[in-house]
């Protein structure tokens, strides 16, 4: 039997819902929504002695349940069918004598003014606001205003809905600038999605007095998981709220019937702050063969480390789910704002979240484990954190790497998932004269990073590569002559400057650094500092190159780019675009010696725009070297003026042990974790 509409314009027709209750009998019909679920929220705003009035009851069992179990009795029930209000009259019989069933057009009502306490609507609004077309618009401003007369000052108005954007947006838009109190509550589901996969919502509309010229509007929002309200500013972040719980809604549904081929990020927020605590990655491995134990898995990434290439990129989350060995495992990266009481603690509070993600298949009552790094949820500590006018919100941190190492970060939370400097931590060595601490003092806690920046070791790769790439200079000693000038573009922490000041005795290094905010940061806690040798220029550097190559030309043996892009529209994240146009290069070519080296850093992602940068430089500079970074976007670029310095990556090898030895100087110790021979014989010549 052919129930449903031609069209969704019938559902607000009186004559298709007659000829629907006489075809379907007295089976109730429960369109969404089932008592069980709705009854939590319902018996906040139905006190027992409230004067309920359910508008388009059709032959749903709602009024009866909320009957029997005692929330109210005083209910009338309106519908424009008279097949099923003569079906209702028939069931109810004597059972429920303070209940009614009148046949009734709700935008047409006979009740006199303020006669409720409350009204309620489950599906009706929905079923007449189908279309945006003037007519239903108009229909769907009669049908509020006769429930705003029949409801009394304080009364509820319950709607029972799917929150379709254009239902949703109408019905707050109107209440709310009527002056009343709009709360739309999420329903918890049941379970059962095989009718409906959207969740249901209540919008709760408190009737007030309206104040005239009175602009406030109160609108609020209450996650299924939550009883507490969350404020909303305005009825376009309200419904852009329920939007987003329609959205995870979908996405549940789609994970727990497929495994996603490609990987799923979703953002889980601090109920008080409405600021972001979790991000989790859903990553399915089809590699993996599947067992009744190996289904599914969580993983904490400890904090601050949530930047590196196996817990920040696909490829590597991809790895880390293989090598875990799971069909699939979702990454949980915690965030820097928030407080974490441990791994138990975060395990309390996800774990019934977590299982909404689970994948096809799981057992009933299956055991997640929670997997992390080291056991641990890592450490994090926030040492300084301010804006700066040019680089905006920043924060510097100290967070605990792999092992018993603490790392110092610059992060620019304008994009807070890369790390723009990095330092390692070291406990500093004691003073002259000073005793060393005896063996039964406390010791300091393993949660507290030591303070002392080690100078002697570069934490980024590109960095390596960038101070390998001096092994270029000079004829067939790579060592420098009595003195070695430097200019390097992009201060940051401040690391690779101080390196090579430290490192290179007879180098002498000139800084560019566009924000002076940086040169503080730098200065207070990343250990730089000038002197003789090391001078900060506050420029911007396109403007210091083109006054360099007005007044003195032909002024360094290096040239160093590492300078990140603000315009994260752009493919290009490092440097802005400004920097590799040609009349600018030739500029940078004209201040460099004529068997200097030109190293840039260069970050894109965009292989077309990356090619026109490639064909720039090659315009400028004949002999270009490439370092790709394994694991990162980056590549380090060598360039230079003349094609008869070229070499094979052998010959740069070479060159690169006898530079590594030169510089290895007694009571300045060299960290062994690189080779600058290793990272020259990766060089491919363009």
């Amino acid at each position: 039997m052919e129930l449903l509409p031609r069209g969704p314009a019938e559902f607000g027709s009186a004559r298709y819902w007659e000829r629907f209750f006489r075809r379907r009998g007295p089976r109730p019909f429960e369109w969404y929504g089932t008592f069980p679920e709705l009854r939590a929220v319902l018996r906040k705003y139905v006190r027992p002695r409230d004067k309920v009035l359910v508008v388009g009851c059709g032959n749903s069992e709602l009024s009866e349940q909320m009957y029997d179990v005692g929330m109210c009795e005083d209910i009338v029930n309106i519908d424009v069918s008279d097949a099923v209000i003569h079906q209702m009259r028939e069931r109810s019989g004597n059972k429920r004598p303070k209940m009614s069933y009148v046949l009734m057009d709700m935008l047409q009502m006979d009740f006199p003014d303020a006669h409720f306490q409350v009204v309620l609507d489950k599906g009706t609004l929905d079923a007449i606001l189908t279309d945006e077309e003037e007519a239903t618009l108009a229909k769907v401003d009669k049908m509020f205003a006769e429930i705003s007369r029949v409801l009394q000052v304080g009364g509820r108005y319950l709607c029972v809905s799917l929150a379709q954007a254009h239902v949703l947006k109408k019905a707050v838009e109107y209440f709310s600038q009527e002056g009343w109190v709009v709360r739309i509550h999420q329903v918890a589901s049941s379970g059962d999605k095989q009718q409906f996969v959207l969740p249901v919502f209540i919008y709760v509309m408190t009737k007030f007095k309206k104040i005239p010229g009175s602009a406030a509007q109160i609108l609020e929002i209450c996650p299924e998981e939550q009883d507490k309200p969350m404020r909303m500013e305005s009825a376009e972040r309200l419904v852009a709220a329920v939007k987003d719980r329609q959205h995870y809604a979908l996405l549940c549904s789609q994970l727990s019937k497929t495994p996603c081929a490609e990987q799923v990020s979703l953002d889980l927020c601090d109920k008080e702050s409405g600021r972001p605590r979790y991000t989790l990655h859903v990553v399915d491995s089809p590699l993996v063969k599947p067992s009744q134990d190996n289904c599914f898995a969580i993983f904490i990434i400890p904090q601050g480390r949530e930047t590196e290439w196996l817990f920040g990129t696909e490829e590597g989350r991809r790895q880390l789910a293989i090598s875990a060995g799971f069909r699939r495992l979702v990454t949980v990266a915690l965030h820097r704002e928030q407080h974490y009481e441990g791994m138990a603690g975060i395990q309390a509070e996800l774990s019934g979240k977590v299982m909404e993600l689970a994948p096809p298949g799981l057992p009933a009552q299956q055991q997640v484990p929670f997997l992390s790094a080291g056991g641990d949820i890592g450490v994090r500590t926030v040492q300084h954190r301010d804006t700066s006018p040019l680089s905006g919100e920043y924060v510097v941190e100290d967070v605990k790497g792999d092992g018993t190492c603490y790392f110092r970060r610059l992060i620019f939370l304008c994009n807070r998932n890369v790390v723009q400097s990095e330092a390692r931590l070291c406990a500093p060595l004691p003073l002259p004269g000073q005793k060393k601490r005896r063996k039964d003092k406390k010791k300091p806690s393993p949660a507290e990073p030591p303070a002392a920046i080690d100078k002697s070791y570069l934490c980024c790769e590109h960095h390596k590569a960038m101070v390998a790439g001096l092994c270029l200079l000079g004829g067939p000693d790579p060592l420098p002559g009595t003195s070695l000038t430097v200019l390097v573009v992009g201060l940051g922490g401040g690391s690779l400057p101080l390196f090579i000041h430290d490192y290179f005795l007879k180098a002498f290094v000139s800084v560019v650094e566009i924000d002076p905010s940086m040169l503080e940061v730098a200065t207070h806690w990343f250990g730089f500092s000038q002197g003789d040798r090391m001078q900060v220029h506050i420029s911007d550097g396109l403007d210091f190159v083109a006054k360099m190559a007005a007044e003195a030309p032909s002024q360094f043996d290096a040239i160093m780019f590492d300078v990140d892009s603000k315009d994260l529209t752009v493919g290009m994240s490092c440097p802005p675009p400004a920097f590799v146009e040609k009349p600018f290069l030739q500029k940078v070519e004209t201040i460099l010696k004529a068997e200097g080296v030109f190293i840039l850093n260069l970050v894109c992602r965009d292989a077309r725009l990356k090619q026109s940068v490639l064909a720039t430089l090659r315009e400028v500079f004949p002999l270009l070297y490439v370092r790709r970074i394994e694991g990162e976007v980056n590549e380090i670029l060598f360039c230079q003026s003349s094609l008869e310095g070229r070499r094979n990556p052998a010959e740069l090898g070479a060159r690169a042990r006898l530079l590594e030895e030169a510089l290895r100087q007694p009571g300045c110790p060299w960290d062994s974790s690189y080779v600058l021979a290793d990272i020259l014989q990766a060089v491919k010549i363009l």
